[in-house]
């Protein structure tokens, strides 16, 4: 999915000018006559999602400064360029100090406009990842940080801020690297207990000797070993949310503790002559089925029901491959600046059709180590396909051309990669395999050659579509070397058919 931008401005021809150009960079463009309808168009509930706003700064109805303050108002973080006729420094400067990200001057250029469109998606996909890892730090992310552009995940973040109006426990399923946990921590920066601790714990990662130590902690000299008080994981996330991951891999005889603790809200340390009551806010998540554990044995009926109160399930990335694009941006910011390479700032199109038709059976997870291992690998200022050798080597369309290599006496083959392209047989290539544009006498060979495929060697039909004449196609076939006896005539083509229809 590529990137949407909205064009606000009240000069219908401006409009029309911007969608244009828009739409020739690639993007999707949506288009507002004034202030008002931009900012109903920005906090209503549609699917598709603004990645960026080109704002004309003097509008009738509400000019483009009062735009961006009610933007910041309400909140709403998207990077804007704005437009001026006059260039004036004044106007530019409140522009720049209100939020905007860049600032043009009409009539704009299609390549200064192609330029501050890429910039402002880049910075703004920075800046949002920046807010994201703060929020998260300090307890206060919420659900406007997590990518969710799909009616599947608009579903599960109706479901999270209900169930953050209240303490009632939640259970989040689904399949690793779906971001669960991301989730969770939007339910609690959502709730009442937003800034407070919020503590995970993977359960399928805990020592089985040491899980109940782990979890609600032990006294000094509780066991061999224990040199000094352990307060537990249930005392760290007091006041705040506690966060069991992969909960169905907990061992059976912690089941039965952890049932009391969240019935009693009280827990028992290792060698603790008195239970500690915990003030916490308890969601679980889990990659598997819990009720086919129970009925397995491997997991307690009555702790399942006590967790399940409030299921959310989070679906695979494959099923909403519209936030594809928008992830990929979120992890090529991150990723580049901690690279040091600030020059790669976007994604072809061509990569995004190949990331948006993979499968991505790790999820979110895998699309971000795909994304940090293509930035590493990256020398130019896109990311190209070339760089995701073995997503292209998966999908349909898309070929890795890997060239023989000698072998070498008991030493396995090595395999260089040298290109990966999208494969069309109906698109006619312009370069050579060094680079530079191909003689016309070769690709007019190559296209008489296809067009006798594609009609069947009918002379007439080829030269109307081709705009020659008949004498004109026999001569150049004869200077390719295409033999006309060889492919036949008009005549001997329909004589050639009666024949086999008899």
């Amino acid at each position: 999915m590529t990137s949407t931008v909205m064009i606000v401005d009240d000069d219908p021809v401006q409009r029309r000018l911007l969608e244009a150009m828009i739409r020739r960079f690639g993007y999707d463009a949506v288009v507002c006559e004034g202030g008002e309808a931009a900012l109903a168009r920005l906090e209503s509930n549609q699917n598709v999602p603004i990645d960026l706003m080109i704002l004309d700064l003097v509008m009738p109805d509400l000019d483009g400064m009062a735009v961006l303050g009610r933007m910041r108002e309400r909140k709403i973080e998207i990077p804007v360029v704005v437009q001026t006729a006059h260039g004036s420094i004044e106007a530019v400067i409140s522009a720049m100090r209100a939020g905007a990200a860049d600032f043009v001057v009409k009539p704009v250029g299609a390549e200064r406009l192609q330029v501050s469109i890429k910039n402002a998606l880049r910075t703004g996909a920075m800046e949002d990842e920046i807010r994201t890892i703060k929020r998260t730090a300090n307890g206060s992310m919420t659900f406007r940080d997590i990518v969710a552009s799909s009616e599947e995940m608009a579903r599960v973040i109706r479901l999270g801020e209900r169930a953050a109006k209240s303490n009632i426990p939640v259970l989040i399923e689904g399949e690793s690297g779906v971001g669960k946990e991301l989730v969770a921590r939007a339910i609690q920066g959502t709730s009442e207990r937003r800034g407070k601790p919020f503590i995970t714990v993977n359960c399928g990662a805990l020592p089985e000797n040491l899980v109940e130590s782990i979890l609600f902690g032990h006294e000094k000299g509780a066991f061999t070993g224990a040199n000094e008080k352990h307060v537990g994981k249930f005392m760290e996330a007091n006041g705040g949310t506690l966060f069991l991951d992969e909960i169905g891999e907990l061992p059976l005889e912690t089941q039965v503790k952890l049932l009391r603790a969240i019935q009693e809200g009280e827990i028992d340390p290792i060698g603790s002559k008195r239970s500690l009551k915990v003030d916490i806010r308890l969601i679980s998540a889990t990659n598997q089925n819990l009720i086919e554990r129970v009925k397995a044995g491997l997991f307690r009926e009555d702790l399942y029901y006590r967790l399940n109160v409030f299921p959310v399930f989070v679906p695979p990335l494959r099923v909403r491959r519209d936030e594809i694009s928008a992830l990929a941006r979120r992890f090529l910011a991150r990723f580049a600046a901690e690279e040091g390479k600030p020059r790669l700032r976007n994604i072809a199109p061509e990569t995004l059709a190949l990331l948006s038709r993979y499968d991505w059976p790790g999820n979110v997870r895998q699309l971000e180590n795909a994304m940090f291992r293509a930035v590493v690998l990256a020398d130019g200022d896109d990311l190209t396909v070339a760089e995701f050798p073995q997503i292209a080597a998966q999908v349909d369309g898309f070929d890795v051309r890997i060239p023989p290599v000698a072998m070498q006496a008991a030493a396995p083959v090595q395999r260089e990669i040298l290109r990966v392209e999208v494969r069309d047989p109906n698109v006619l290539a312009l370069l050579d395999e060094n680079g530079d544009v191909r003689k016309l006498e070769e690709m007019e060979a190559e296209i008489i050659r296809f067009a006798l495929t594609h009609y069947r060697s009918q002379m007439s039909e080829m030269a109307r579509k081709l705009g020659i004449g008949r004498s004109t196609l026999y001569r150049k076939m004869k200077d390719f070397g295409m033999e006309d006896g060889d492919h036949g005539s008009d005549n001997e083509m329909i004589g050639r058919r009666d024949t086999a229809a008899a």
